[in-house]
């Protein structure tokens, strides 16, 4: 709850720093220039630290210094964006060629609001790291097999909550703050509590764990005999070699790129649009609010059916949901732009479908495909779970969404802007959906296997200690 509490407004903190300072076609730029290499020097780090740290030190050495940040940020860096900040004409003067227009244009409004560009780099990498490394590993480690298809689906519902107190915390209470530095004081608060419950309640469930079931997760660096173990060391470049040895943890990385890369194109253009519609910060950030409470409470409605369609339909069909409702979403918000925005009121319904087409397709993604994905680690080795896992949430995801920025920096330079190149997105994002199902096909027939063979090798296991 929490995690995700701290994740929602730490992403519509930097959306509205970013859109509305250096337009939505920024986002495309950011994921490729700053989250793309701070995601490669984090997931390095990372793997650096799981081969020394326990599980509960590594949690906290992750977690803690997010929230240090976004308090600095708050405190020091945002009072003083005045003197941080470059003027928007000396960045143009020396930007090569015409830096008024296109693609360059957008470059000069990143650098002269680098501190917004570095917070939205910042919460990026969280939003990737604490779901899928601070929470799932730790759901991973401590939930079976046959108890994953009960649990998940309810870890998502109780999550889905989230957004919808982060959304009205926003809408009623920061929002309406005289200015927007005021605005970020009360948002840093909200964040920063979350971060104190998340490693309050992480310690509670590691103490209670360890109590109940006799789960030393805190010791999992540790052998029998007290001494440390020495966890096999790999570097970066062994550990996409290791990523890419595998056909079972490539497909799972085909699922993650998939989303990452066909939320990214509908989502920036959606953006583009809200903010014509809300050019004021506080007025976008209040808009933003309220999908947030909408897509929590949409994603805890439709968790409901949700946790039967995995338990009774099976892993397939909740894998092969997301990718089929963002297709069937998507006709209509394209063919509302291709038609032409020329009026108040054709913008005003472009905007509305955006809004239901991101709002169904995050829904869809908290409530099938984050619970479907993440049960696909479970029948995996220690090994892949950690190291595999760590590359494919944070390096994938984020190859994902930088490959969809990259193709969209393209099209801005080539149409001048992301909504001209609506129909060449169009075709690309409908590639990128038959690809994705595709892949969720070919692994749903490897995780069964998976499955049943360690089934079996339980049961092996079990039968030859009764034999001793």
């Amino acid at each position: 709850f929490f995690v995700i509490l701290a994740l929602t407004l730490t992403r519509d903190t930097k959306d509205t720093l970013v859109v509305t300072q250096c337009g939505a076609e920024a986002i495309a730029f950011l994921k490729i220039y700053g989250v793309l290499p701070a995601a490669t020097a984090f997931i390095a780090l990372y793997s650096k630290m799981s081969d020394v740290f326990s599980k509960t030190t590594l949690f906290y050495a992750t977690c803690v210094p997010f929230f240090v940040f976004f308090a600095l940020f708050d405190m020091l860096i945002y009072p003083n964006v005045n003197r941080l900040h470059p003027s928007l004409a000396a960045v143009q003067a020396i930007l090569p060629g015409n830096s008024q227009t296109g693609g360059m244009a957008v470059l000069a409004n990143i650098v002269s609001h680098w501190t917004s560009a570095l917070f939205y780099i910042v919460s990026e990498i969280y939003s990737s790291v604490s779901v899928g490394l601070l929470f799932w590993q730790f759901a991973n480690d401590v939930v079976p097999v046959d108890q994953a298809k009960r649990f998940y689906p309810l870890f998502s519902q109780m999550s889905g909550l989230a957004p919808v107190l982060a959304g009205q915390y926003v809408v009623r209470f920061a929002s309406k703050a005289t200015d927007f530095s005021s605005s970020m004081h009360r948002l840093t608060a909200a964040v920063t509590f979350a971060g104190i419950m998340i490693c309050f309640f992480y310690n509670a469930s590691v103490k209670y764990i360890a109590k109940n079931e006799g789960v030393q997760l805190s010791a999992s660096a540790v052998d029998g005999d007290g001494k440390k173990k020495k966890k096999p060391k790999m570097s970066m470049m062994e550990s996409i070699k290791f990523l890419a040895s595998s056909q079972y943890l490539r497909l799972i990385a085909a699922l993650v790129l998939g989303y990452g890369l066909s939320i990214n194109f509908t989502e920036v253009m959606w953006k583009s649009l809200v903010k014509k519609q809300y050019p004021n910060p506080l007025d976008y950030q209040r808009f933003m609010g309220n999908f947030s409470s909408a897509v929590g409470l949409s994603t805890c409605i439709v968790i409901l059916f949700g946790v039967h369609v995995i338990r009774i339909l099976g892993w397939r069909i909740g894998a092969i949901a997301t990718p089929a409702i963002m297709a069937i979403l998507a006709a209509p918000f394209f063919s509302c732009i291709l038609l032409g925005l020329d009026s108040p009121t054709r913008l005003h319904i472009a905007v509305i479908l955006g809004t239901i087409q991101s709002l169904l397709s995050k829904t869809s993604k908290y409530a099938l495909f984050d619970p479907t994905t993440q049960m696909a680690y479970i029948p995996l080795d220690p090994d892949s779970k950690v190291k595999g896992k760590a590359a494919i949430d944070v390096l994938g995801s984020r190859i994902g969404k930088s490959g969809g920025s990259l193709i969209q920096q393209v099209l801005v330079f080539a149409f001048g802007n992301i909504i001209s190149a609506a129909p060449v997105v169009a075709v690309i994002f409908y590639s990128v959906l038959f690809a994705w199902i595709s892949a969720a096909n070919k692994l749903s027939s490897l995780f069964v296997a998976q499955t049943e063979m360690g089934k079996a090798n339980q049961q092996m296991e079990k039968e030859k200690a009764k034999a001793e």
